[in-house]
């Protein structure tokens, strides 16, 4: 999932990306309010972990600005204005979710999570679809007999990307959107590679080829 990190703390926007990373997201950074709107509405994002306290162009105006031109993206706040007044105009302007500072990344991430799933209309606590749960933690494949099986990091979010979205086409353009850093080489054939791993991994009927549009996940019978 491609996630915009909104954040004027070079070191805290630094590690944070680096923990985001690890968990499988592709993190694009912002640190001013202006640059982000920009950014926000320019590109498809998945999540954004915003900042209130930014320069140029507060958190709060970017995200109703976003709200008011129907930009539904999912939105967390992240800030040191813990006040209750200050959560509520959060949410007044469309947050979706609000973490304080100080916070543990642990949290962060299983905020963040939750927000996927419940962006997609998935209920439940971990991500399951077609037959297979995805354990985030892990970044294991669950299969309907509970075997486990290790995925690489691609794989993961491959697959993660799938499941939130089965039963849509994506195209190979959209995929490397969401599962790659922004340098990523949009020409490179890895995604069919990673993709034909997944067959494997799911069987050959799970993820099946739309000719001249993309790629769909459906899922193997439980």
């Amino acid at each position: 999932m491609r996630l915009l990190l909104v954040e004027d703390d070079d070191l805290l926007s630094a590690s944070l990306k680096k923990d985001l990373e690890r968990q499988g997201y592709a993190v694009d950074l912002a640190k001013q309010g202006i640059e982000a709107e920009y950014m926000g509405d320019e590109m498809e994002y998945d999540l954004v972990v915003l900042d209130l306290g930014l320069p140029q162009r507060s958190g709060i105006d970017v995200l109703k600005n976003w709200r008011s031109k129907g930009n539904d993206i999912p939105v967390l706040i992240l800030t040191a204005r813990d006040a209750w007044h200050e959560r509520v105009a959060g949410f007044k302007a469309g947050a979706d979710d609000y973490l304080g500072k100080p916070f543990h990344v642990e949290e962060l991430v299983v905020r963040l999570q939750a927000l996927a799933r419940r962006s997609h209309e998935m209920v439940g606590s971990s991500l399951k679809a077609g037959g297979v749960e995805l354990d985030e933690e892990k970044q294991q494949l669950i299969l309907p007999d509970q075997q486990r099986q290790d995925l690489t990091g691609t794989e993961f979010r491959l697959l993660r990307f799938f499941i939130l979205n089965r039963g849509r086409i994506l195209s190979k353009t959209r995929l490397i959107e969401h599962v790659y850093e922004q340098d990523f080489d949009r020409d490179s054939n890895l995604i069919e590679v990673y993709i034909s791993r997944l067959r494997e991994k799911l069987g050959k009927q799970a993820i099946e080829t739309r000719r001249g549009q993309g790629y769909i996940y459906v899922g193997i019978e439980p």
